[in-house]
């Protein structure tokens, strides 16, 4: 069971911005083949690191605004943050290993 949130225009400042924990961010939409490849990665890590990360996902279609505030050209894209700040970001489908390793570099502990 995914314990992703499910990000929009609404929630992401209380979500994402104001967050205690390191978060990674998924921009994506419905129509788009590599989002559809790494959302069962996305879903994995949202409960591998359940307490340690919050992993959260935007539909670039119904939130526009999220995605124009953050400059999202590409999908997927995914943004790291820590403290309510930007520290990393990657574009296109990527494995696992990747993003874990970006997210245990975060949360100050393997996963």
């Amino acid at each position: 069971m995914a314990k992703y949130v499910t990000l929009t225009d609404a929630n992401f400042t209380s979500e994402v911005l104001q967050s205690d924990l390191p978060v990674l961010v998924d921009f994506w939409a419905t129509w788009c083949g590599p989002c559809r490849i790494i959302a069962p990665i996305i879903e994995e890590l949202s409960v591998e690191l359940e307490g340690r990360a919050k992993i959260g996902k935007v539909d670039v279609d119904h939130n526009p605004q999220t995605a124009m505030n953050f400059g999202i050209r590409s999908i997927p894209t995914l943004l790291f943050f820590k403290n309510g700040q930007v520290v990393d970001q990657l574009v296109g489908a990527v494995p696992k290993k990747v993003l874990l390793s970006k997210l245990e570099a975060l949360t100050g502990q393997p996963a």
